[in-house]
């Protein structure tokens, strides 16, 4: 039985082998005799190369349904001319490289894409700009492929006749790495999508969040930066999600923070800056979270937990400057915090050992106060607010007792 494995296994790869060694190049060019993408793909064979020069070509639904890789040189222009969909991947061992895409249609009945992959594996799309889009890159049942070094530019002005930059649906292992997404509805969209590496991209400028996504487990997410969104990033029912060094920065409005945190369980949330947003992170229903070495600088809450979020820990994060460190709707806690360094901390440390004498009460009487009674907030720099405060410290009535910080950091946290 294995030496007839072994023979099959070595009949596909001297099969496939021979088809690379007799793939050809395919010329696509406005006076050459293919002058189109559409005649070149019906022309090619298995695993051709297709090089596309520089020009302007008036196309649209183009399939892709045999491996080919297409390149583009001097990025040629593929103009949908509003009509639908420009590019479908249909097969297996796809690359499309270094297309300007422009004048996707809009539908209200469909989700017409620049480019999508369609139950497909082993796909590369990379290099690519597209502009004038409804959906930019749409990667439904698709697994083991990347996304990387796109540019993609919306003109969203609303949710309803717009779509996301790039959305991956019920498709797992992909790499999406160094895009560009600004002006659309949801900049990264995914859903039932894992094992996902999400990694180095900018996110800015769009209508509704930076990043999205819901039911998608294991999924990694580092080194991004998502900036003056509408509503910052959303991230919901999943588990095992990591996500590392990525800055939220400058997402304000008063529905708007940079992370929401809903029904999401088992993660790490690590060495994260979270800037001038009007809410850091926003936690419902979040259970054993670990959240460290996280920067929480001039928000207006760095945190606000509404509820039923059990087993988290708050360690070595610098909250800095923020109107409220920590917002607390319930007298329950069970979560930790220890070793975070707050600014407006007033204790003292006589053994100089870099850890303050006297816990830390993160939570205010006046957040509390605020929730229940958001006009309040126009006594935030008052007297009476300082007193009330302090009065809280000292006897803790609405706020849990046990939420302190025993190890008050008395020096900002470098890691």
């Amino acid at each position: 039985m294995k030496l007839l494995n072994y023979i099959l296994l070595l009949a596909l790869y001297l099969c496939y082998s021979n088809k690379l060694l007799y793939a050809k190049t395919i010329t696509v060019c406005n006076s050459c005799p293919i002058n189109s993408l559409k005649k070149a793909i019906k022309t090619a064979h298995d695993f051709d190369t297709i090089s596309v020069k520089k020009g302007t070509y008036k196309e649209y639904n183009i399939v892709i349904d045999k491996p080919l890789t297409v390149v583009g040189e001097n990025y040629p222009i593929i103009d949908g001319e509003l009509k639908g969909e420009i590019i479908t991947i249909t097969s297996d061992n796809v690359t499309v490289d270094g297309l300007f895409i422009i004048n996707v249609g809009t539908s209200y009945t469909e989700d017409f894409a620049a480019i999508r992959v369609q139950k497909s594996k082993h796909f590369i799309i990379k290099n690519l700009v597209l502009e004038k889009l409804f959906f930019g890159i749409y990667i439904e049942k698709s697994n083991h492929g990347k996304v990387y070094h796109n540019k993609i530019i919306g003109d969203a002005v609303e949710e309803y006749n717009s779509g996301n930059g790039i959305q991956l649906w019920y498709s797992n292992h992909v790499e999406i790495e160094h895009n560009y997404i600004q002006n659309v509805r949801d900049g990264i969209y995914l859903e039932f999508a894992n094992n996902c590496l999400i990694k180095n991209n900018v996110s800015s400028n769009n209508l509704r969040y930076g990043l999205h996504f819901m039911f998608s487990n294991n999924d990694s997410y580092q080194d991004n930066t998502f900036e003056n969104n509408g509503a910052g990033v959303a991230v919901m029912f999943s588990k095992h999600i990591k996500m590392y060094n990525n800055i939220f920065k400058e997402n304000w409005g008063t529905a708007s923070y940079g992370m929401l945190l809903k029904e999401i369980n088992d993660a790490e949330i690590i060495g994260n800056s979270f800037n001038e947003n009007t809410i850091g992170i926003n936690i419902e229903g979040s259970n054993r979270i670990i959240y460290k070495n996280n920067n929480f600088i001039n928000n207006g809450w760095a945190i606000k937990v509404r509820g039923a979020c059990y087993t988290n820990s708050f360690l070595e994060n610098n909250f800095l400057y923020n109107s409220f460190d920590i917002a607390y709707n319930s007298k329950v806690n069970d979560n930790i915090f220890d070793n975070n360094y707050w600014s407006s901390y007033t204790g003292y440390d006589l053994n100089k050992d870099g850890i303050g004498d006297v816990p830390y009460r993160p939570v205010k009487l006046f957040s509390y106060i605020v929730n229940r009674t958001p006009e309040t907030i126009i006594l935030l720099r008052s007297l009476f607010i300082d007193i009330i405060d302090f009065s809280e410290k000292v006897s803790p009535v609405f706020t849990p007792n046990n939420l302190l910080d025993n190890n008050p950091a008395t020096k900002k946290i470098t890691w």
